[in-house]
């Protein structure tokens, strides 16, 4: 890997120039408290950046670089370098900064010496100083072969080294100094564990989402034997599986192959031109029972090379995949029919995989397509036998019916006959109440959410949950820094402003009492200077006063009575940042009014508005999941005007209906309810099967040709 430079100069010079600064004046006038503020803030500055970038998704090249680069020129250091468990117990370098420039690798002897230090190092677990040019006075042994400082970090995690941070810092500094640095750098080598572990996390939640995938698929292909459907779930599950722009089934008839399924459409025209070129495509890729692998640049036999680079041409793909489903059970049955010389069942179609915007066949789009090759062939096979068989269906149903009209089976159909006719009679005569039903929460109307008024960190929460506030109790006291820094920096503007302001205003009072001290020039020039420093005075403070409402502001309370309903608040904010209009808690009074708040399912709305536009209150009865056994009524007050989804309910209206709160047991805010929403007289049959008679409405007769 190639010596690289640190990405933020300024950065390297200002820490390179505040450690000159350190060690000057701590020899002549000791620690001055500025430079070490600088020095404290510079190094937070630096903590936050690699937090930052431990919590992103990126490759480990890309955080090792981040890293390295920052620490090198934070600490002001000649080089670095990241190391990190090789194969056979070796140590490889995973990034590095000017390590050429050290010496570690001038010789063999020095690289010996060197690994073995890295070795010993990880074996520890422990963050070492390692003098320059030091080490055992064996040749073999472990030590420091440069003329730099060694400072070793490893970064351990389970009990584990997941690798070791080595910065080569230029030699010279007080053991002090040195101490600082290993310290310094065994913090940083925390946050590459941060980095560690949440890369596994994603990488077991890649894993899992790959079984999970895989489940979606076998699932869906064994859900039934109907051609049509296997095929789309092949196409779409797979696709998912795979991770490729587009999947597509074609099935071989005798001599030639038909595009059956594409993944994302639900119809095909098999006259375009782009199908026909995949079929003549997958008819050659069957007879040859070969699966191919193109990005364009591949050199087939001439059976595949015409029909594949015509499709590319075409569709311009840039990877194309052709791979054979062979029925593994066909195969066997071949096999044993024909002896130990059987030859392999033909392929019942193939599976096309495409990319249109990357080329590469990477071994993870290989072997999920393998994956999904291998159990489609068996499902469609299936599905294939299924539907070959010739009126099937039709047979079936004759088989079972034919008994009803034979002999006393006469009889009896015709008074079951007589009975449905009855039955649907009575479905279509009778009225009833038709009611809906929904799900919803019980809740009290006055609520308030408190939003956080600034970004900060959550410093105390002064309430619990279930506690009664009143109007301007104190809920959270929020801080923020950055503002305490911009106070504090105003604050000392305004001490300079006020001192400069005094000393002009004294000399000039001098100058009146003296004759001719000062030059009418110099005179107007000092008037001048007071009027402007009055002026930045006006200024300052009405910028401290912004300020002092920004930290007011910090300190959050109620607008009204209420009852803290957020549950663990306590726990859920403290020590915690929050931004800008983050809600932090909700408040509700339990002593006001109560409501239902009620998900309607869209489809059920024209029922209702039906009923209210009556002009008779829409009665709501209603049961409560901590009270299952009692019966409760309200009335519908008001209905949304938009229709929303709403997690598992769906596309629902949100319908609000008022209660009598002296009629209901103890309240508790959120309760789950299960309402009836009474819309009128229908017919019983209606009310019964009114999802089936909707359902053909829609999806039926509104599609019958007018």
């Amino acid at each position: 890997m190639a010596a690289v430079s640190a990405t933020n100069p300024a950065f390297t010079q200002q820490a390179a120039h505040a450690q000159r600064r350190s060690v000057s004046e701590a020899d002549s006038l000791g620690p001055d408290p500025q430079l070490v503020a600088e020095m404290k803030h510079e190094i937070n500055a630096l903590v936050q950046e690699v937090t930052l970038l431990a919590g992103q998704d990126i490759s480990p090249d890309a955080f090792y670089s981040g890293f390295l680069t920052r620490i090198v020129s934070a600490m002001a250091a000649a080089g670095g370098a990241v190391w990190v468990p090789g194969d056979n117990g070796a140590w490889k370098l995973q990034y590095q900064i000017n390590l050429a420039q050290t010496g570690t690798e001038a010789t063999p002897r020095s690289r010996s010496r060197h690994g073995q230090l890295i070795r010993g190092v990880a074996a520890s677990g422990q963050a070492q100083i390692v003098q320059p040019s030091s080490g055992p006075a064996t040749e073999t042994g472990a030590g420091n072969p440069t003329e730099l400082l060694l400072i070793l970090a490893p970064f351990v995690l389970e009990d584990e080294t997941q690798g070791i941070v080595e910065i080569f810092q230029r030699p010279g500094g007080a053991p002090s100094a040195q101490r600082g640095y290993l310290r310094f750098l065994a913090q940083m080598a925390d946050l590459i564990c941060a980095y560690v572990k949440s890369r596994r996390l994603r990488q077991l939640e890649e894993t899992q989402q790959l079984w999970r995938q895989l489940e979606g698929l076998l699932t869906a292909i064994n859900h039934g034997l109907d051609l049509r459907q296997t095929a789309y779930a092949i196409v779409n599950e797979g696709r998912r599986l795979i991770g490729c722009d587009r999947l597509t089934l074609a099935i071989s008839y005798g001599n030639h192959c038909r595009i059956e399924a594409v993944s994302g459409l639900d119809t095909l025209d098999r006259r375009a031109s782009e199908l026909q070129g995949l079929a003549r495509l997958a008819t050659a890729v069957v007879r040859t029972g070969e699966p191919i692998w193109s990005d364009g640049s591949d050199d087939f036999p001439p059976q595949i090379q015409v029909p594949l680079q015509a499709y590319i041409d075409r569709s311009h793909a840039r990877l194309v995949g052709v791979l054979p489903l062979v029925n593994a059970s066909g195969a066997a049955a071949a096999n044993d029919g024909s002896g130990a010389g059987g030859k392999a069942a033909t392929p019942i179609g193939v599976v096309i995989i495409e990319q249109f915007r990357e080329g590469d066949v990477t071994e993870t789009i290989r072997m999920r397509s393998q994956a999904v090759a291998k159990h489609s062939a068996q499902s469609l096979a299936n599905s294939l036998e299924h539907s070959s068989l010739f009126l099937l269906p039709l047979w079936k149903a004759l088989g079972k019916v034919t008994w009803l009209f034979r002999g006393s089976g006469l009889v009896k159909t015709v008074l079951t006959l007589a009975t449905i006719g009855g039955i649907v009679a009575a479905l279509i005569a009778v009225p009833t109440n038709f009611e809906i039903q929904a799900r919803g929460k019980l809740q009290p109307s006055l609520r308030a959410e408190i939003f956080a008024p600034l970004d900060g960190l959550v410093s105390n929460v002064l309430v619990e949950h279930g506690q009664i506030v009143e109007p301007g109790a104190v809920l959270a006291q929020l801080t923020n820094t950055d503002l305490d820094i911009q106070l504090a920096a105003v604050l000392g503007r305004q001490t300079t402003n006020r001192e400069r302001l005094e000393a002009v205003e004294r000399v000039l009072l001098d100058n009146r009492g003296a004759a001719a001290r000062l030059s009418a020039v110099e005179e107007n020039r000092l008037s001048g200077e007071m009027l402007q420093l009055h002026q930045e005075a006006q200024n300052i403070d009405r910028e401290l006063a912004l300020l002092r409402e920004k930290q007011r502001q910090l300190t959050v309370v109620a607008n009204e009575r209420g009852q803290v309903v957020t549950w663990k608040v306590r726990d859920l904010l403290l020590k915690r940042p929050v931004s800008r209009g983050q809600g932090l808690m909700t408040l509700a009074n339990p002593d006001g009014p109560w409501e239902l708040e009620l998900f309607l399912p869209e489809r059920r709305l024209t029922h209702l508005l039906r009923a209210q536009s009556g002009g008779a209150a829409v009665e709501a009865t209603f049961i409560l999941s901590s009270h299952p056994g009692q019966t409760f009524r309200g009335t519908v007050a008001e209905i949304e005007q938009t229709a929303e989804v709403r997690g598992e309910e769906g596309n629902t209206v949100l319908v609000r209906v008022s209660v009598d709160k002296a009629s209901l047991p103890q309240l508790h805010d959120q309760t789950t309810v299960t309402a009836k929403l009474n819309s009128g007289r229908t017919s019983i049959g209606y009310a019964w099967f009114c999802d089936l008679i909707e359902t053909v409405q829609s999806k039926v007769l509104f599609w019958l040709p007018s």
